[in-house]
């Protein structure tokens, strides 16, 4: 699909009130979920290993409602792409401020997790704030797409991930927060193992070592479908953070990960494979 094409088809979209999008949405995402069988199986392998506790129609109960909602979302981006910024400031309601005004003038990391709303929240926070990011490249139009939105309303400094951490701390001295995404399977290279609902995960320890060499505070950062908008919420920035211990300290992060996939199971994004890379002569769980 062409970019062009693409943007026609957000700007029919974008017409459709938010709450009216999760009723079209709903059977969308329930055709996803019939057809998209290699998804479907890495969502059902991540919800196992997670929650095995949980019985298989639990599980799969939460899996339909991730693949609604994220149809839900996708509609959404249509509103991020074309929307005023007095509709987006509607849609995304913003919760726990008082925690980013606490820290003005100091450096600040931005903790966000692979939920569904990331994006609706760090459009939002845009709208307001200068920042930075791992710039993560997407296939054909939805790449365009995908900077055009995060460039509507301020430029941010986007780094290519090859370039280090470097450029990012630069960035936080200057008193430019980093948004940072914090979960993803980057390969074995620069990840330590550490559990994460209790299986070994590959996990990039470099939320400490960013803390430690820029002296900025940890602030959570977590937007999430509710009803019939979004909100952002901040939470307080983490205290004794770094320690001398980054494995800890990584450890502590995909706990506070896993309090909150807990409070919206199926908002976490489980299509994923977060589990691709395992330890040394563990087979392939995918």
């Amino acid at each position: 699909m062409s970019t062009r094409l693409l943007a026609a088809l957000l700007w029919l979209l974008h017409w459709i009130p938010f709450p009216l999008m999760r009723w079209v949405s709903m059977p969308i995402g329930l055709l996803l979920y019939a057809t998209l069988k290699r998804r479907r199986h890495i969502g059902e392998t991540n919800l196992r290993l997670c929650f095995p506790a949980w019985p298989p129609v639990q599980r799969a109960q939460v899996l339909r409602q991730h693949f609604c909602q994220a149809a839900h979302l996708f509609l959404a981006y249509s509103i991020l792409y074309w929307g005023s910024a007095a509709r987006i400031r509607r849609l995304v309601r913003v919760e726990g401020e008082e925690h980013l005004a606490a820290q003005a003038g100091q450096p600040v990391i931005l903790l966000s997790p692979h939920f569904l709303g990331l994006d609706f929240g760090g459009v939002r926070y845009a709208m307001e704030h200068d920042g930075s990011a791992y710039l993560a490249s997407q296939r054909g139009a939805f790449n365009e797409i995908s900077l055009r939105i995060r460039r509507r309303f301020r430029q941010p400094l986007l780094v290519p991930r090859a370039d280090g951490i470097r450029p990012i701390i630069r960035a936080l001295k200057q008193g430019i927060a980093f948004y940072y995404l914090p979960d993803q399977d980057l390969g074995p290279k620069e990840s330590i193992f550490v559990p994460f609902f209790g299986v070994p995960t590959a996990t990039i320890p470099a939320l400490s070592r960013i803390a430690k060499m820029s002296g900025a505070a940890v602030i959570p950062m977590i937007a999430t479908l509710r009803g019939s908008q979004l909100v952002l919420r901040y939470e307080a920035a983490w205290d004794n953070f770094p320690s001398a211990d980054a494995a800890a300290d990584t450890l502590r992060m995909n706990q506070f990960i896993e309090r909150k996939v807990l409070e919206y199971p199926s908002q976490y994004f489980w299509l994923h494979r977060r589990f691709k890379t395992r330890p040394e002569g563990e087979a392939s769980v995918y």
